[in-house]
């Protein structure tokens, strides 16, 4: 434990700072490291007894020896430049396989594996769609978001291009159309024909985001863009040491740096003239005043509307996914023979996700219904990374899943939260169960006082717990990586000239991608 967090209650060691960073999640201690190192007197407040915000390792179960990345859990956004000028003690693992989605055809359980190698995937393909048209089209569409990702990627953490800058980066009309101007549903019925295909296809514009495929919002295909475009690859890698290791390395980072970090202090208020700002701190039931040339706010757009006393932002922040996280004592059996479980749990596991589940699931839940066959998908660290588990742990075979539930609104909780959640929470096991020769249930590990190891997260949990607004875990809906009138150059600037979000909330924030923190500070130190 640091200094910093064994005196959370004692004022900070100095009156005024040259910044003061807002909420110490990931995106908060990016930018504090790169300030400390800039030379900077940094100051970061973290109303929590921990920093790591919602990027943190938990053992959620009494007396079992399981740390798991309990909101947070996997890395594409990270950019490998944040690693090597923070110098971080940091490391993420390719998951063997892609994804696997179970299926039944004529009566027969089945399925489609995607990874592992190419031919595996083809004959995959194959055997699920009678021929070859499924896959070469998959080989297109994805060469073609590949190329995309290596041109928009990089951008990240550069000032903003205005939009005609990025087209002309990408240069191919055909995927501008696809990704930027129609809605992603066009281009997944125009690229493939099997309803499973292109419903896990589809997934990637629904994570954490609640729209139908033919939204003109386009708020999907801002989605599906961030989620396909991570470390130029559109991997996604699972954290080694679980997402706690990121943010422990961080925090480390930025203390080496010389940063000072204080747990437990909230700031309540900030008020500047655009030159010199003061930050009203709570800690140990006092309140006190630290002064700053430069305040971050690594919070939600509406948390920074609320301590500048200015009006929240609208329409307001909804999210809609259940997280379910769990600790079993083996993977359950699939109904699929084909396929081991180590192999179809090792990557992305689908339920209900085709493209007409997934349509029927949005109709039902803006209707204001749970849906009747709740879309989830399930994700298995252990497998990749053991060393989650306690030795023992691992040594009896245990394995962690996570699950992401989709279509599951802020809204539908609003009533009954805690019951809503049970019959949710029930109803998605059901679906999965169904691909199962065992309900999932009778896998569960027992906690130290004899409970199934298992717990379930709605929006408003997550509004509750890590204050973020209706449980939106990118803050509000994601941007588009370009420069509109309403954006600075980093798209971090707020209207006030020295106060900066370095939150998921910035343009091309949203994810654990420390690129709202590093661009804050880029845009602190005028760089």
């Amino acid at each position: 434990m640091s200094a910093d967090e064994s005196r959370p209650y004692g004022r900070p060691a100095h009156d005024s700072y040259d910044a003061v960073v807002v909420g110490g999640g990931h995106n908060g201690l990016v930018a504090a490291a790169y300030l400390a190192r800039a030379g900077q007197s940094v100051l970061v407040l973290e109303r929590l007894g921990t920093t790591g915000g919602a990027a943190v390792s938990t053992s959620p179960f009494p007396a079992v020896a399981a740390r798991l990345s309990r909101y947070s859990y996997l890395v594409s956004l990270l950019p490998r430049k944040i690693v090597r000028d923070l110098g971080l003690d940091f490391a993420v693992r390719g998951r063997p396989v892609s994804s696997y989605t179970p299926a039944v055809r004529g009566g027969r359980p089945t399925g489609l594996l995607v990874g592992g190698n190419a031919e595996a995937t083809r004959a995959s393909f194959a055997a699920l769609t009678g021929g070859d048209r499924e896959y070469e089209a998959w080989q297109r569409f994805y060469g073609m978001t590949r190329r995309v990702a290596e041109r928009v990627f990089p951008t990240l953490t550069e000032p903003l291009p205005d939009r005609t800058a990025l087209r002309a980066l990408i240069d191919d009309p055909a995927a501008w159309r696809s990704l930027f101007e129609e809605p992603i549903g066009v281009a997944v019925e125009e690229n493939f024909t099997d309803d499973l295909v292109r419903g896990v296809v589809l997934t990637d514009a629904l994570i954490g985001t609640f729209a139908d495929a033919h939204d003109p919002s386009l708020v999907q295909n801002r989605c599906f863009l961030y989620h396909v475009i991570g470390g130029g690859t559109g991997d996604w890698n699972v954290p080694v040491g679980g997402m706690g290791a990121l943010t422990d390395a961080l925090a480390a980072a930025a203390r080496a740096a010389g940063a000072e970090i204080r747990v437990r202090h909230e700031a309540t208020r900030i008020e500047t003239d655009g030159t010199r700002a003061e930050v009203t701190v709570r800690a140990g039931g006092a309140d006190h005043v630290v002064a700053a040339r430069r305040v971050l706010v690594n919070a939600s757009p509406r948390a920074l509307a609320t301590l500048l006393g200015e009006s929240p932002p609208t329409p307001p922040a909804e999210g809609a996914q259940l997280k379910v996280n769990m600790l079993l004592t083996r993977l359950p059996r699939l109904r699929d023979r084909s396929v081991d479980p180590r192999v179809a749990f090792a990557g992305t596991f689908h339920i209900a996700e085709g493209y007409g589940q997934l349509a029927d699931a949005y109709r039902e839940a803006a209707a204001g219904r749970p849906p009747a066959a709740p879309p989830s998908e399930i994700y298995c660290h252990s497998l990749t990374d053991p060393s989650i588990l306690g030795p023992a742990l691992a040594a009896r075979g245990y394995q962690t899943f996570t699950l992401f539930g989709l279509h599951t609104p802020a809204r539908l909780f609003a009533a009954d939260n805690a019951g809503t959640r049970r019959a949710l929470l029930a109803a998605t096991l059901a679906e999965l169960d169904s691909h199962l020769e065992e309900p999932v249930t009778d896998c569960l590990a027992r906690d130290g006082n004899g409970e199934p190891c298992i717990e379930a997260k709605t929006p408003l949990d997550l509004e509750s717990e890590l204050r973020l607004p209706g449980g939106h875990i990118f803050h509000r809906d994601l941007a588009f990586p370009y420069a509109t009138g309403e954006t600075g150059r980093w798209g971090v600037e707020t209207a006030h000239a020295n106060v900066l979000l370095c939150g998921a909330g910035a343009v091309r924030g949203g994810g654990v991608s420390g690129v709202p923190g590093h661009n804050a500070a880029m845009a602190a130190l005028g760089r």
